[in-house]
């Protein structure tokens, strides 16, 4: 309940107010489950969403969306009224307004964060890699740089390592050497984040941490809720959001020094789940960040069972707190309960080591910065109650609160993944790829091409020696045939000239015989001439022997 800058807390033997302009000295709120530390918080943000400071918190157990609904009478709050001196008439029932959340893409405005945003010295811290490991994820990201190629989510910080990993031996004279053991590694790691839901978590569009700075129309802040109720299940990605988001806020905001009320408040409820397990690493960063971010006009607020959940050194910074009742059954839970005892300054009306193990569901041991920044005297105090619902909002008024915010829901519901090294670096290996089948094509080509270009000499060579037996084969059947037709020519002549000679030789033989026919018939003419001189002479009686003397004297015989 806001009065006068000034939150009322609780009431024990003096009332007890959270100071505006203290409250961004930190604070913690601790107690065993069911003490009452969900209504503390719950009256703590309604007084800072009162006091126009927007408030952010993780809601883990699913109640604290009850902050957007206006609470009711009962009698135990007629009770609780009664004692604060509160009239019950006078007191409005009301919820803050309110903004859920969500970075796993369940109910409420979704909540993204590039790789590049998140930076390769926070990822190193959260993934718990070595020095060695660090230096190579810190040359992959001055690779992405110098090549232009975004990293946007986990696909692209995977293709990123891949593309280093295979061109190290071109990196190593300008960056350093990049061991593909270290590639290995962290690529494990980016597993476990995969699996608890980075790889929802990381991608566009990137969170505007400004959009957390906001009031409503009458001036109240609003109460930024995240559903964490599934988120607490993956530590890893709560805590590296977590430290982003503190880390984030710490770099963009400027130094305001000691303000009037924060800037805005973040409560961290089961601080435990944060912190356990959590690499030194890590925890050194939260220590860090918690102690500077105070100049920055942020207040960060703890929630826990036992202040022992919370590391010494973030707790040393925890100047406001408010410590419900603790279970002491074991000697390390004797001892816890002691040393938060101790963390107060002694009130000397009671003992504080009895009173935490005493005190009933809301009430608590309080203790707030007074306005000279000293811790005030501890009051054994009962704890107000909210205005807003105790237990968990109804679904339709969640429904409606993320309904209503129609203009972030349009900024951030709709994820998109532009042209980042993943694309990049696909493209260009689909190129090489492209580039590699078609020198592969080239070589067959040209390897076909020098196949079909023997072949090709081959057949000529076997052409031009088929068309040189060709051509030896017409010149020999040409010269058979000239041969041929000489020797026809020769045996025609020959014909010829046999045929002249025989006809010669009939002609002769004609000649001969009509020359012999001639004779004979001139000599037949003469026998008859000498007939007649022999017949005449001799007679007939000597006609015969005549006639044979004739012819043995003529040489003719018949």
């Amino acid at each position: 309940m806001l009065t006068d800058n000034k939150i009322w807390m609780a009431q024990g033997d003096n009332p007890c107010y959270l100071l505006l302009n203290q409250a961004n000295r930190h604070g913690l709120i601790a107690g065993a489950s069911g003490t009452g530390k969900t209504v503390t918080l719950k009256v703590m943000a309604e007084g800072f969403s009162d006091a126009g400071v927007p408030v952010f918190m993780a809601d883990v157990k699913g109640d604290v969306t009850g902050m957007a609904q206006a609470g009711q009478i009962t009698d135990a709050l007629r009770e609780r009224m009664a004692f604060f001196g509160i009239d019950e008439r006078a007191f409005a029932f009301q919820g803050t307004p309110c903004r859920i959340w969500d970075m796993l893409g369940d109910a409420g405005i979704p909540v993204r964060v590039t790789i590049s945003d998140m930076g390769p010295e926070l990822l190193s811290r959260l993934l718990g890699l070595t020095e060695v490991q660090k230096g190579v994820l810190n040359i992959v990201f001055r690779v992405a740089d110098d090549q232009q190629m975004l990293l946007i989510d986990l696909k692209d910080l995977r293709s990123m390592l891949t593309f280093v990993a295979e061109h190290a031996k071109e990196y190593e004279t300008t960056y350093g050497r990049v061991s593909s053991q270290s590639v290995g590694a962290i690529q494990r790691a980016l597993i476990a984040v995969e699996d608890q839901g980075g790889d929802i978590f990381f991608g566009e569009p990137n969170l505007d941490i400004m959009d957390w700075f906001e009031c409503d129309a009458n001036g109240r802040g609003y109460v930024n809720i995240l559903n964490a109720s599934r988120l607490v299940n993956t530590p890893l990605v709560y805590s590296m959001f977590l430290l982003w988001m503190l880390s984030t806020l710490f770099e963009r905001l400027p130094e305001v020094g000691d303000p009037e009320k924060p800037r805005l408040v973040f409560f961290f409820d089961e601080a435990h789940l944060l912190f356990n397990g959590m690499p030194r690493q890590l925890t050194d960063k939260v220590v860090q960040v918690v102690k500077l971010i105070r100049s920055k006009g942020v207040g960060v607020y703890f929630i826990t069972q036992s202040p022992a959940d919370v590391p010494g050194e973030v707790l040393a910074q925890l100047s406001n707190r408010v410590q419900h009742g603790l279970r002491a059954y074991t000697p390390a839970e004797q001892k816890a309960v002691k040393a938060a005892a101790a963390s107060f300054r002694t009130n000397p009306a009671f003992d504080s080591v009895q009173a935490l193990q005493d005190v009933g569901t809301g009430e608590a041991l309080v203790s707030f910065l007074d306005e000279k920044g000293k811790p005030s005297m501890v009051e054994r105090a009962r704890v107000l109650f909210p205005g807003c619902r105790m237990a968990a909002a109804d679904a339709g008024i969640i429904s409606t609160v993320i309904a209503n915010e129609y203009e972030l829901m349009a900024k951030y519901e709709e994820a998109f993944d532009r042209e980042s090294a993943y694309e990049l670096i696909e493209e260009a290996r689909a190129a090489a790829d492209e580039a590699a089948r078609l020198a592969a094509e080239r070589a067959a080509f040209e390897k076909e091409k020098a196949a079909f270009e023997a072949q090709k000499a081959k057949e000529e060579a076997a052409a031009a020696a088929k068309a040189e037996r060709e051509a030896a084969a017409k010149e020999a059947a040409a010269a058979k045939e000239a041969e041929r037709l000489r020797l026809k020519a020769e045996r025609e002549a020959d014909r010829l000239r046999l045929k002249e000679e025989k006809e010669a030789d009939r002609l002769r033989l004609k000649a001969e015989k009509e020359a012999e026919r001639k004779e004979a018939e001139a000599r037949r003419a003469r026998d008859r001439v000498v007939g007649n001189i022999f017949n005449g002479v001799v007679g007939t009686i000597g006609r015969e022997a005549g006639r044979q003397i004739a012819r043995g004297i003529f040489g003719t015989r018949r």
